[in-house]
Order: C-alpha cells, then structure tokens, then sequence
C-alpha cells in the first residue's frame, strides 16, 4: 500500500511485460548501492585487500567470488503482492547475483592481467556457471562485464558480474530460436557457417588464433562492436578444453587491449557470454561466443540509442562495418605491441 503522498515500498519482484513476453526485474533496494565513492571525496573500495567484503580472502588471492551486498535476485525473496488484475502477473525474484574480482589491483582492465591470470577469471566464470546450473529453479547463467562511467558502473574496480536467473532473457530466447530454425533447415550450425563465410571473406576479422576468432560482424548494431567466436562447436565454457580456456582468455586480452589503443584511452564497453541455458532442454544446436558493445561512434561522440533502437529494436548502424573494421585492426596491432603476451595474429 502506498502512503497519501505517493510514496510506494521498495517492491523486489519479478513483472511480466505481456507485450514482448519477458520478465522485467523490479528492485527498489538497488537504488541505495554506491555510486563511484571515487568521485565523492570519501573513495572506498569495497574489493580491495583488506576491504571487509575481501578481508577472509586475505591479502595474496587474484581472483575472488563474491555475493553481490546489491543483488536483484535472492535466494530469500519476498512472495509478490499479486496482483487482482490477470494482465499484471508477478513472481518471485529468486536467484543469485555474484560479483567476480579479476584482480586485487584497484585499477586496470582485462588487457592489464597476464595470460595466466586471466585464465583464472575464465576458469572462474566456469566453476560458476556449473555450480549455479545444478540449481533446479535456475535457467539461465548470465557472465557479463561493465566498463566505463557512460556504462554506468558504480564501481571501477576491475570486476565482472554473474547473474543465475530463473528464466532464459529474450536476447537469448531469440538466438536459440534462430540456431534452432538454421539447423532444422540446414543440418548444421548457424554460427559455424557465419565462422566459415568471414574467413572467406576476411573483411571483419580483428584478430585469431588457434581456437577463436575476433570479428566486427557483419551484422553489427554497434559502430565498435566486437564479438569472439569459438572455432569449435560447443555450447557453453563447461565444453571448452584447457587450451581453449587459455585461447578465450587471450581474446579477452586483445579485445580490451583493442579497445584501448583505439582513441588512446580508457574505454567502456560491455562483454556479455552467451552460452546454452542450464535449464535441461538439449541445446546442442547452440554455439558459445562472446558479444563487446562499445558505446563510441567517434573519438569524441557517442552512439545514442534512440527512438528507432528503443523504441522499435532496429538499429541504425552509423558508419561502415567494414571500414570500422579497419580501425580496429589498427588498434588491435597497437595493443598487440603495448601489452603483449598474446598467442595469436592481428589482422
């Protein structure tokens, strides 16, 4: 119930949108996470050594777990006021929100960590994604990164995020009903035959290695975007081998490093895994890669997402995918040069 002057309790729930069919995560609590301590003349880190969120990790640890003290899904959370309205449908937010430390270092980007240690934060995303998978009410393991304040991130201590949610998002249900069409009407996989036709092409490749490529694809929304595809078919991190993991790490190092020496600055992105659900169904059409989208059209402007992309979901690409593949190639070879430890070829 609400009060006479319009105030309203933090409600923490999940709401069906009934226009685009998918869940929307309602939680008011969040609003009182920290925002850049930095910036306010009190910094505080809350993943530094010695911090109370990482104290019991001591000080000689590289890569850490934590609960995320701002989740918005719990395991304990509240049964929904429902509604008396069967258009409004709710229920439980319920799942876990975890935060990935990548290094004890307070600044930095995944191109700053060595080969070995960003094998760790793989290998990390790994032991979780198969952990929360055997959760009976989990369907989907989320790994994404935030970077950069036009992001959003509250916190600029290198870290990544896992969310374990209790439905498959929409950007993934619409995937696996493209791959899962492709295959039914092909018999093979959709992504292994866009892997064939950009090496044919050899356009849009950034760079490669033994067992990934990292392409600008050919059909970009995002003027810098970036994506890293396994050569091999596989679903999900759990079906990648030792040599794999450490061929992935090295693509995450390139892509950040990429980003950059672009403009020759600290840059936003996000990175998002998209890997096969953990809900039971066979996925075995799916194929695991790897999405970048970076928010900067130009050195100094922005790509807005506007009225034709919120509003209706089509991009308007502003420029040339294969011309801004050539900055890119560019920059990946200026990364390559300045952080170095890398195991394959710019282009």
């Amino acid at each position: 119930m609400s009060d006479r002057e319009g105030n309203f309790p933090e409600a923490h729930e999940l709401r069906w949108n009934p226009l685009i069919g998918t869940w929307i995560i309602v939680a008011g609590h969040r609003k009182k996470r920290p925002w850049r301590p930095e910036e306010s003349g009190k910094p505080f880190c809350p993943f530094c050594p010695g911090a109370p969120e990482t104290k019991k990790f001591g000080s000689n640890w590289d890569v850490i777990v934590l609960p995320n003290r701002f989740p918005a899904l719990t395991l304990d959370a509240p049964e929904p006021v429902l509604s008396k309205n069967s258009l409004f449908k709710t229920s439980r937010a319920i799942g876990i929100c975890e935060v990935v430390v990548e290094t004890p270092k307070h600044e930095g980007d995944l191109c700053d960590l060595s080969l070995e240690h960003m094998v760790k934060v793989i290998n990390a995303y790994t032991r979780e994604y198969e952990r929360l998978g055997k959760l009976d009410f989990i369907s989907y393991i989320a790994v994404f990164r935030n970077k950069g304040k036009e992001i959003g991130v509250s916190l600029t201590h290198p870290h990544s995020q896992i969310y374990a949610l209790p439905f498959i998002p929409p950007r993934i249900k619409r995937e696996l009903d493209m791959f899962r069409k492709h295959y039914e009407e092909k018999g093979n996989c959709l992504l292994g035959e866009i892997i064939k036709a950009e090496i044919k092409e050899n356009k849009r490749i950034i760079y490669e290695n033994n067992d990934v490529l990292v392409i600008l694809p050919y059909y970009a929304m995002w003027p810098y975007e970036i994506h890293i595809y396994l050569k091999r078919h596989a679903q999900s991190l759990l079906d990648l081998d030792k040599d794999e993991k450490r061929s992935l790490a090295d693509a995450l190092r390139i892509v950040t490093g990429t980003y950059n020496s672009l403009f020759d600055r600290d840059m936003p992105y996000i990175m998002a895994f998209h890997q096969a659900p953990v809900n039971g169904d066979d996925y075995s059409y799916y194929h695991f890669h790897v999405e970048f989208y970076q928010p900067y059209r130009e050195r100094d402007k922005l790509k807005y997402a506007a009225g034709i992309e919120w509003g209706y979901w089509t991009f308007t690409y502003d420029g040339v995918p294969e011309s801004k593949a050539e900055e890119l190639r560019r920059a990946c070879r200026k990364a390559y040069k300045k952080y170095g430890g890398f195991i394959g070829r710019c282009f």
